[in-house]
């Protein structure tokens, strides 16, 4: 009964004593015998043989009028004795979102074009960036943070919920802002430090890289350390492929690529060095685990199981707030038989 309401009325309305609906029953069963022995006449003759003639007597509508005002009173009478609540229902999520910061490499060799992407040869860090988007975006109560980092790491967002003003800025990174280099102990130390807040119950870093530690002040596996010390996981993603891979060459001194006589970007096949053992031994360390994205494919793959490792909880909080109806029903229906009663006496007086 209450769902029928609610869907037809728009209000969230319940009762404390439902059994008494059943009454409802009995209204329409009242009028139906009522209205079988003819409808409530507004004049009564002491004889209707002088009618008989005229076939059978027409109901009259001042005593229908009469009728519906009895019936439509006693019907409000039993909804008041069922005791209607009145109120709304307040939903409040909380959501408990992970900590995530993301540090990206954006070394020269991420410019190594040995990823597919809609059938076209691209370089890692446009493979890198594509996927980690849908990352983000899927990750709609987590706030994310974002460092890339090549000969050191720099702040590109710190831990935000605004995803699109965080998508924004990943967009505008790019190789050659800071010195070449991988600096990965480094940027997973000034990682930890964006992930200092104590209010934050689960926190994770996100390594994505291509090279070999080779600067920076904090080695990989002391910062490895700290993560864990801190309770901080590391996920590790070594991208690319081991072995020979295409290279752009660049002009001199600058980032605009070298073209050939026909004015395509000129390219030369270089060892492409990773240090796989390394990148374990720190996820190891840092309570984590280590990927390995040769392609567009397995890289994706690689997030969807972070994605799946990582989850964010959402408690709901359920508010009910009622108040008693009864008195407008009680009052409606001691009203409209009161009236009844009212015009039987006066307006529509029976004649004895």
């Amino acid at each position: 009964m209450s769902d029928l309401l609610r869907m037809f009325t728009g209000v969230n309305m319940q009762f404390a004593h439902p059994w008494f609906l059943l009454g409802l029953v009995a209204v329409p069963l009242l009028a139906w015998m009522r209205g079988d022995q003819g409808g409530a006449p507004a004049v009564e003759f002491s004889s209707t043989s002088i009618l008989q003639s005229l076939g059978r007597v027409a109901e009259s509508r001042a005593g229908n009028f009469l009728t519906g005002l009895y019936f439509l009173g006693l019907a409000s009478l039993i909804v008041a004795l069922a005791r209607p609540l009145g109120g709304k229902t307040t939903t409040e999520a909380q959501a408990s979102g992970i900590d995530i910061m993301i540090l990206l490499d954006v070394s020269g060799s991420m410019l190594t074009e040995d990823y597919i992407m809609d059938g076209q040869r691209t370089n890692r860090l446009e493979a890198v960036t594509s996927v980690t988007k849908k990352f983000i975006e899927g990750r709609l109560n987590d706030r994310i943070g974002l460092i890339a980092f090549a000969s050191r790491p720099y702040l590109v967002s710190p831990l935000t919920l605004d995803h699109d003003w965080l998508l924004q800025n990943l967009d505008r990174v790019h190789i050659g802002q800071v010195e070449d280099g991988t600096a990965i102990g480094s940027a997973i130390a000034a990682g930890l430090n964006r992930l200092k807040d104590p209010a934050s119950k689960s926190k994770v870093l996100i390594l994505l890289t291509d090279g070999v530690n080779n600067c920076g002040k904090v080695t990989p596996e002391t910062a490895a350390e700290a993560s864990k010390a801190l309770g901080i996981r590391l996920y590790a993603i070594g991208a690319g492929t081991n072995g020979i891979a295409p290279v752009p060459v660049f002009n001199e001194n600058t980032e605009t690529p070298r073209l050939d006589p026909d004015g395509k970007p000129m390219y030369m096949d270089e060892p492409v060095q990773f240090n796989e053992t390394q990148l374990k031994k720190v996820a190891q360390i840092a309570g984590g685990h280590c990927y390995r994205a040769a392609d567009t494919k397995s890289m994706e793959d690689i997030f969807s199981e972070i994605d799946m490792l990582e989850k964010s909880t959402v408690r709901f909080k359920k508010t009910q707030e009622y108040t008693d109806l009864y008195p407008w029903f009680l009052t409606a229906g001691l009203a409209l038989v009161s009236l009844e009663m009212v015009l039987a006496q006066t307006v529509w007086r029976r004649l004895p």
